[in-house]
C-alpha cells in the first residue's frame, strides 16, 4: 500500500508545501446532460482561469436507491434518484469532455461514486479521481481507488478526524479538500485554520471546496494559509437548472476569484490575509478563519447519518431469507430512508439471516439480522 505523502502529482502538477495553488472549476452535472453546453462550460473555465475543470460521472444506482424520495438542494426539492437518471451519459460522453478539457490546457478531474463510474474513469485515464464527502466512508469504493493507482483528492465535509483517518488508511495516495456540507455554506462556519492543522495532523496537501457565495473570501483566505488545491462550482447561469447552479459561480465573478487569488500568490500569509481584510473585511475574515479545531459545523451537524453511505436493501427482503451479497447495497441515505450499518460491515451482513422483513430502499440494522445463514 502506498504511503503518505506530503505531496501529490496530478497531471504533471505537484500539490503540497510551496507549490502553486491550482484552481478547480467544479463544473460537475451543469451540463444538464449537454454535451454542447458540458463543452461551453470547459471554455468559460479557462477563459476564467480555471487550471482544472471537474466533472462528476453519474449512476443513480451508486449514488441513492430509487426509493430515495425528494431531498432539498440549492434550487429546491428534488426527486434525486429520477434526477440522476436524467443525467446519466455514456462513456464517449466524457471522452468528449476529457478531449476538450485538455486541448485547452487543463487537467480533467472527475468525481466517482461507485465501481462503474470508477472503472469509465479509469479507461479515460484521468489525472486524479475525486471522492466527494458522502463517500468517504464508502470503504469498497476507496480499496478500489487505492488499487487503481490513480492519485486521490478526498472531500471531508460532514466528517470526523477519526473519519479522515479511516479513508486515509484505505486510501493514503490523496490529498484532502476541507469543506462544509451545507448550500451555501455560511461562510462564518468554514474554519479554515483547519488546514495546516489537518496537513500536520495527516501529513497530506490540503485544500478547499468552497460552497459559500462570495467569490473570494473563503478561497483567498484558504490560499492565505497554505491551501494546495481550491475548487469553486462554476455554471454557465446560476438560473439554468442544475442541480449546484444557484450556489455557483458564473463565468465573470469565478474569473474575479481567479485573479485575486494570483494577485494573494505573490504574498506571504500574513500579507495576503492583510490584503482580504482590506477588501472583505477584517471582521469577516476573522470568521471564515475560526479556532482551527475539527468539529461538525451547524450547518451540516443535521445531516451526518443522512449523507454518508450506509448499507440498504437493495430489494425486498422476505423474514428468514439468507442475504446475498447483492441484496445489499451501499447508498447514501438521505432524509426519507432509515441509515444503515456503514460499509465496512458489508462482508460481515452478507449470509447473515433476516430477523424480519426488511422493505427495499430500508437500511439494515443489528436489529434485522439473526446470524450467519448456511
Amino acid at each position: 500500500m502506498a504511503e503518505r505523502s506530503a505531496r501529490l502529482e496530478v497531471g504533471g502538477r505537484e500539490l503540497g508545501p510551496g507549490s502553486p495553488c491550482l484552481v478547480v472549476a467544479e463544473a460537475g452535472s451543469a451540463h444538464g446532460g449537454d454535451l454542447g453546453r458540458g463543452l461551453e462550460l470547459i471554455e468559460a473555465a479557462v477563459e476564467a482561469g480555471a487550471e482544472a475543470v471537474k466533472f462528476q460521472i453519474i449512476f443513480a444506482d451508486e449514488i441513492v436507491h430509487p426509493r430515495t424520495g425528494t431531498i432539498l438542494l440549492p434550487g429546491g426539492e428534488v426527486p434525486i434518484y429520477d434526477r440522476f437518471r436524467a443525467l446519466e451519459r455514456g462513456e464517449d460522453f466524457y471522452a468528449r469532455l476529457k478531449e476538450a478539457t485538455e486541448r485547452r490546457g487543463a487537467l480533467f478531474l472527475a468525481s466517482v461514486f461507485g465501481p462503474r463510474s470508477l472503472r469509465l474513469l479509469e479507461r479515460l485515464g484521468a489525472a486524479a479521481v475525486k471522492i466527494a464527502s458522502p463517500e468517504l466512508n464508502h470503504f469498497p469504493l476507496l480499496d478500489l481507488v487505492s488499487s487503481s493507482g490513480l492519485p486521490a483528492i478526498l472531500s471531508t465535509g460532514v466528517s470526523t478526524l477519526g473519519d479522515i483517518e479511516r479513508a486515509l488508511a484505505r486510501c493514503p495516495r490523496a490529498a484532502l479538500l476541507h469543506c462544509v456540507t451545507a448550500y451555501p455554506t455560511p461562510e462564518a462556519e468554514y474554519n479554515l485554520r483547519l488546514l495546516p492543522a489537518l496537513r500536520a495532523v495527516f501529513g497530506v496537501p490540503v485544500g478547499v471546496s468552497d460552497h459559500s457565495l462570495d467569490p473570494l473570501l473563503v478561497p483567498g483566505a484558504a490560499a492565505a494559509l497554505g491551501a494546495c488545491l481550491v475548487e469553486k462550482h462554476l455554471t454557465l447561469a446560476r438560473c439554468g437548472g442544475g442541480l449546484d447552479d444557484p450556489i455557483a459561480l458564473e463565468p465573470g465573478p469565478f474569473a474575479a476569484m481567479t485573479r485575486g487569488l494570483r494577485e494573494l500568490a505573490g504574498l506571504t500569509g500574513e500579507a495576503a490575509l492583510a490584503l482580504l481584510a482590506e477588501r472583505c473585511g477584517g471582521e469577516r475574515v476573522e470568521q471564515v478563519l475560526g479556532d482551527g479545531v475539527k468539529r461538525l459545523a451547524p450547518a451540516e451537524r443535521g445531516f451526518y447519518a443522512a449523507t454518508r453511505r450506509s448499507l440498504h436493501a437493495r430489494r425486498d427482503i422476505r423474514a428468514g431469507q439468507t442475504l446475498r451479497a447483492d441484496d445489499i447495497c451501499v447508498v447514501r441515505s438521505e432524509r426519507n430512508l432509515r441509515p444503515g450499518l456503514g460499509p465496512e460491515f458489508l462482508d460481515m451482513v452478507a449470509g447473515c439471516e433476516s430477523r424480519r422483513a426488511i422493505p427495499a430502499g430500508e437500511g439494515i440494522v443489528w436489529e434485522d439480522l439473526v446470524g450467519r445463514g448456511r
